[in-house]
């Protein structure tokens, strides 16, 4: 069976949840779903992760325990494994739109779907739904998944693999996105705005991983959006 089946196949398993207010597919299979026709050519993975907010964290649950097919992991319970090997692991993380500060990350803590609660995921508002295969898949506006890609610190293959994932955000992202983006990027204090310019110059410099989006040709492309981001706004203090 073919990534992309495997990823269908897993979303379709989780549909009861995305009827619920605020419920957002978050991670590294974005890039996948907003290619035409969700190719999923951009970046494989063996995993979903989908961001509840604290607010639905009930009806979450209660939508969890009609589903069949998967059961948390022991050692992890916000990590769903699938029974089938053509499904993916599910990853559930908290959402808290009270978040004000993006360097905050907390855990919010139940018996049965304990989540954590990242702060940079507070940068992300719904987008357009996505139709797949008669399905309709939340996910954010591309431009605040590119900044909480950008604004979080990473290392190793796992930080690599996400600086890659927004290399391929912005493989998509048409004018409006950068523009949007870019409006975000000014409201961050100044830490973070020296992350995302950080992780970016790395993401500039990076060699090809395996299953990610190669880099290498789009050099410029991530030139010009470091550019556009350190450009002063009028009327900004040097």
């Amino acid at each position: 069976m073919g990534f992309r089946d495997r990823l269908v196949g897993t979303l379709r398993c989780m549909k009861p949840l995305f009827d619920i207010p605020g419920v957002l597919v978050v991670g590294s299979e974005v890039p996948n779903l907003l290619e035409p026709n969700a190719a999923s050519t951009l970046v494989v993975s063996q995993d979903v992760d989908i961001g509840i907010p604290l607010a639905v964290h009930k009806r979450v649950k209660e939508a969890l325990a009609r589903i069949p097919g998967f059961r948390p992991s022991e050692e992890e319970p916000s990590v769903w494994l699938p029974e089938s090997p053509e499904l993916l692991e599910v990853n559930f993380l908290g959402m808290d739109a009270s978040i004000r500060d993006a360097a905050d990350s907390r855990v919010f803590d139940d018996p049965e779907l304990p989540l954590m609660v990242f702060g940079p995921l507070s940068l992300l508002r719904p987008g357009g739904p996505v139709m797949l295969e008669g399905m309709a898949v939340p996910v954010p506006a591309l431009a605040g998944l590119l900044l909480e890609k950008l604004v979080t610190e990473r290392s190793g293959l796992k930080g690599d693999r996400d600086l890659l994932v927004a290399l391929g955000l912005l493989l998509l992202a048409r004018e409006e996105d950068i523009d949007e983006a870019v409006a975000l990027f000014r409201t961050l204090p100044p830490e973070l705005r020296f992350a995302v310019c950080s992780n970016l110059t790395i993401l500039s410099l990076m060699d090809p991983v395996p299953g990610m989006p190669d880099p290498r040709p789009h050099r410029r492309l991530v030139a010009a959006l470091l550019r556009r981001l350190e450009e002063r706004s009028p009327g900004e203090d040097p």
